[in-house]
């Protein structure tokens, strides 16, 4: 590797971050930045790691794509017998990370994991590109596959099959909603002083703000 990791370096000074800033919801707080980030039409905003963790205590985390916000809970779809469709099953408790470079952004959730309804499955399912319900049926999400042709074979069945029809929303795919029990807004400043706020679910269902060290 010709650079030097060590020598990247980059100063953060687009904003700053206090307690009196903040909205005394989270998830008002979260959908005022988010706002910000589409206001500037950054390519896949609503791009968020998510981590699970494996039946060996092994954390795994990849990307998915926030499609909702909903009575406080963050949704995405994706197939269930997927590697986290199986982690989630066993330990429904998972982690969510959206970075925001252009805003010098960041913004951490824990929280408890579910199903929504399966009708609210079907709804968003059929609101997306035929070719995208196609995928859904022609991908084993997560399983071993001989070549790239055989997955290809199987949309081109299922093309054949559907063509004129309407496509059924899949048992094995639908959406999750995280339930976040802690939220921290991090925002880049100078000399890597950064701002962090977080706020804690009480039990009465209050949320405590407090600053932590960057």
């Amino acid at each position: 590797m010709k650079t030097n990791l060590a020598d990247l370096r980059k100063e953060y000074a687009l904003a700053t971050l206090t307690e009196e800033d903040v909205a005394k919801n989270p998830f008002q707080q979260f959908e005022h930045w988010f706002q910000q980030i589409l206001d500037i039409e950054v390519d896949d905003a609503n791009a968020m790691t998510l981590c699970t963790v494996d039946e060996s205590g092994q954390p795994q985390g990849r990307i998915v794509l926030l499609k909702g916000l909903e009575e406080g809970k963050f949704v995405f779809f994706t197939n269930y017998k997927s590697h986290k469709g199986s982690e989630i099953e066993a330990h429904p408790a998972v982690s969510l990370v959206f970075y925001w470079k252009e805003l010098q952004r960041q913004v951490r959730i824990q929280g408890s994991i579910q199903k929504i309804s399966a009708q609210a499955s079907a709804d968003y399912f059929h609101s997306r590109p035929v070719e995208s319900q196609l995928g859904a049926w022609a991908s084993h999400q997560s399983q071993p596959l001989a070549s790239r042709e055989e997955l290809q074979a199987r949309f081109e069945e299922l093309q054949r099959t559907y063509t004129g029809k309407e496509v059924p929303c899949p048992e094995h795919w639908g959406g999750y909603a995280v339930e976040a029990q802690k939220i921290e807004f991090w925002q880049g400043r100078e000399s890597r002083m950064h701002d962090r706020i977080v706020y804690t679910r009480l039990a009465n269902n209050d949320w405590q703000i407090q600053r932590l060290n960057p």
